[in-house]
């Protein structure tokens, strides 16, 4: 039996600006159309996936305080699909009265991979055993520590500014930028949760997902939902999610990137404000998709249902190597004659090796069903270039 509380709620009351234009806005957008929502956004790159779908589409660069601080001054509510913004501008925008979600506050911790270390710390949050430090040199310091994953504490993304460090001996490939120590953890499998909050405090999670990463690209290529974990660790990987979520206070999406190591402890590798490339599954495989979720969650609306519909492998549609240029979709028609099998395209004209230029989603009736489409599916569809 549902109680429901009457309320009055016009969609097109409120405008959404959303800071970034890629491809998760370009998939906000894309769920918003359904509730009516007008989703402006801004983005440096003129040809960006937004383009075309925004409500109303400004080119600017999502650091400068002025161009974020007026883009901001005509929506209501404000949102970001990438953590790199001008968070002082944010704040500006908010002491001025606009609904900012996530916080900025949020956002400034998170941009700083050492501030999120330390808030895990303080909030006893178990995470692998970190070292801060300002430069290269200081990383002998710690030489019966290693070995270490040295992260830069800002920039990092998509794999980039995360280099393995070996031996203190070796540090050709260090960075010498203020950087995250991390001690390698000897971990089973990378697992990831998404957690939404909306401003009555009430608290969703999806799922655990699985991840399996490109090697070479060090990013993510397959995704398997549900993970292939216990129910003790699922209710773990849930319950550090949800107690993460409240502890910031986020009103939006938060995903949760997790370590299970061969032990069975959880530890907290990373956060992300915003949907993420974990979740993009959701949209064929869950009864509620991250980006909806997140949209509910920002607008203070009842959050949605996040079971599962079906078993479900996303498939990263990554650039070939030795491919640069205007993009060329090969197998796309066999793939297409594939039952369970779902193409999203993110827009984008140029390809270049490993750039994110898609995902394709299969839905199977059992995650190993999922898993041998998705194995035919990365045979057959390409990204090359003309």
């Amino acid at each position: 039996m549902y109680n429901f509380e009457l309320a009055m709620f016009n969609p097109s009351s409120k405008t959404i600006g959303m800071l970034g234009g890629g491809q998760l806005g370009r998939m906000l957008i894309q769920s918003g159309m359904d509730l009516n929502l007008a989703i402006n956004a801004l983005d440096p790159d003129k040809n960006a996936p937004c383009h075309y779908l925004a409500n109303k589409f400004t080119q600017g660069s999502l650091t400068d305080y002025d161009t974020v601080y007026n883009f901001g001054k005509k929506a209501d509510v404000i949102t970001i699909e990438i953590e790199n913004v001008n968070v002082d501008a944010l704040k500006q925008l908010e002491k001025e009265g606009k609904e900012v979600y996530p916080q900025p506050h949020i956002i400034e911790t998170i941009q700083d991979k050492g501030l999120q270390k330390i808030f895990f710390q303080r909030n006893n949050i178990p995470t692998p055993d970190f070292f801060l430090i300002d430069n290269k040199e200081q990383i002998s310091k710690y030489k019966e520590f290693f070995p270490f994953f040295q992260k830069l504490r800002k920039g990092g993304y998509d794999g980039k500014g995360v280099v393995k460090l070996a031996d203190v001996d070796n540090l050709r490939n260090a960075f010498d930028a203020p950087s995250v120590l991390e001690r390698l953890v000897d971990f089973k499998t990378e697992i990831s949760v998404i957690v939404a909050r909306n401003k009555k405090g009430e608290v969703k999670t999806f799922p655990a997902v699985e991840c399996a990463f490109n090697p070479e690209a060090n990013l993510v290529e397959f995704l398997f939902s549900p993970a292939q974990i216990t129910r003790a660790i699922e209710k773990e990987a849930q319950r550090l999610a949800i107690d993460i979520a409240n502890k910031l206070g986020i009103i939006g999406i938060l995903a949760v990137e997790m370590f299970v190591t061969k032990s069975g402890e959880v530890l907290i590798n990373e956060l992300a404000p915003r949907p993420h490339n974990s979740g993009h599954h959701s949209i064929e495989a869950n009864i509620t998709s991250q980006f909806e979720q997140h949209l509910r969650a920002i607008l203070n609306l009842p959050l949605g249902d996040t079971g599962l519909s079906s078993p479900a492998v996303m498939l990263n549609v990554l650039g070939e190597k030795g491919y640069e240029g205007d993009a060329v979709y090969e197998g796309i028609e066999e793939t297409m004659q594939m039952s369970g099998v779902h193409i999203h395209l993110y827009g984008k004209e140029k390809t270049k090796p490993f750039r994110k230029m898609g995902h394709i989603t299969i839905t199977a009736p059992s995650i190993k069903e999922a898993k041998d489409k998705a194995n035919t599916v990365k045979d057959i569809f390409k990204v090359i270039s003309k």
